[in-house]
């Protein structure tokens, strides 16, 4: 039988054999105490297994609180942990409740996080994972050969429907290729989400037929199911190529019924991610996260970027544009998407790093903040990517490109 394997960062004042076990048997057929029923031939269908051991380092000091060492002595290690696929089939929020439920909240561990997920192949194939991925996104905004260059609706949350579509008229008529809500706006009080989505829809479809060009507009459908449904359908029905979901707040379910509809791409917008990995030794990380998400079928999928704004490295976010770019069975690779504090400059390292075009680059004030105005800003993003592929340095790009050396005065600071 087929068995899906999980991979732990653990921390421990036990012995780490025995920490393991107990979470293979909270995490399957046992609990804190021998039951009747846990016979062995029920034991040898559905316990999990612990499959290996790495020793690591020793530390004195607990990462998070737990259980207190008698030694003194806390214990690192790689800890990877089996179960049948008969244990939940498939579903992905019964496999979540078993890779990542109630172990955390187990005394024998200081420090818990999972790290990577290998599934069977059968699983794999029984998700059929983006409708669009890469190449469907660059269809749809005729985009290719250079990142899609993106921002952000700003401020927030404020405008109404009209202050909006004239952000995205002046946005169209700069090159735009994709524009999407704040995760913080979906039906505001002065901004109600189909006003919304008509006003900026008419000046996208107007934008369109003049240039052949549909912009990418991500209209943040986030709530309650049917409501999701319904805004989806509406989104449809303008002419529109895209939806955003808050993926960590909508759920997975939720969020694959939408993903399956198949008419729209769809925007994984991560907000929440810092509770689930900032800590290093709690929660996940993005190498097993973005494999769950790319089941589900998200087409897109933020990844933070260089020199952020925001706690994370550099380094974290080269390694999860990296595991986007692995392959996963024979499903389309989704789009990673860069941003968080974001102008032009941050692209010759992005660049450099990640040696790769298929990026959503998106900066918000980075654009919206450009002393020359928004649709200067478009600009200098764009001659920012042409500059960085063309083998030019950043001061290089400044000599050459006013729009560009004018967002270096301001943000390159």
């Amino acid at each position: 039988m087929e068995r899906i394997t999980a991979t732990y960062y653990i921390e421990t004042p036990y012995e780490v054999a025995k920490a393991a076990a107990v979470l293979a048997g909270e995490q399957s057929s046992g609990t804190f105490v021998a039951v009747p029923n846990e016979t062995e031939e029920l034991k040898q269908r559905f316990a999990a297994r612990v499959e290996s051991i790495e020793h690591l380092q020793t530390v004195w000091e607990p990462a998070i609180p737990g259980a207190r060492s008698k030694d003194g002595n806390y214990r690192r290690a790689i800890v990877k942990v089996s179960w049948s696929i008969e244990n939940f089939g498939y579903n992905l929020p019964v496999l979540i409740s078993t890779l990542q439920g109630n172990l955390y909240e187990i005394t024998q561990f200081t420090g818990l996080k999972l790290m990577d997920i290998d599934f069977p192949e059968s699983f794999v194939k029984h998700y059929a994972g983006a409708k669009f991925g890469v190449a469907g996104c660059r269809e749809l905004t005729k985009v290719y050969e250079r990142p899609l260059i993106g921002t952000i609706i700003k401020p927030s949350i404020g405008m109404s429907p009209e202050q909006t579509a004239r952000i995205v008229k002046t946005l169209a008529e700069a090159g735009i290729d994709f524009v999407k809500d704040d995760e913080l706006m979906s039906s505001a009080a002065n901004s109600q989400f189909e006003d919304r989505l008509n006003a900026v829809m008419n000046v996208i479809n107007a934008n369109a037929d003049k240039t052949g060009k549909k912009v990418m507009y991500a209209f943040n459908i986030s709530g309650e199911t049917d409501e999701m449904h319904d805004r989806y359908e509406k989104i449809v029905n303008a002419g529109g190529t895209c939806a955003m979901v808050s993926i960590n707040t909508v759920g997975m379910s939720a969020t694959k019924k939408i993903c399956d509809q198949g008419a729209l791409a769809i925007h994984g917008h991560r907000n929440g991610w810092g509770m689930m990995n900032r800590h290093p030794l709690l929660g996940i990380d993005f190498k097993a996260y973005q494999k769950l998400w790319r089941l589900v079928g998200v087409d897109q999928l933020h990844v933070n970027g260089i020199q952020n704004k925001f706690w994370e490295t550099d380094d974290s976010v080269v390694n999860s544009i990296q595991s986007l770019k692995e392959p996963l069975f024979q499903h389309k690779n989704i789009l990673p998407v860069v941003s968080s504090g974001q102008w032009g400059g941050q692209a010759f390292e992005t660049y450099r790093r990640t040696q790769t075009v298929d990026l959503l680059y998106m900066a918000g004030g980075g654009i919206m903040a450009h002393p020359m105005g928004a649709a200067a800003g478009v600009v200098a993003l764009q001659q920012a990517w042409k500059a960085t592929v063309d083998g030019l340095t950043l001061d290089e790009a400044r000599k050459l490109y006013t729009e560009f050396d004018k967002a270096a005065e301001k943000f390159g600071k």
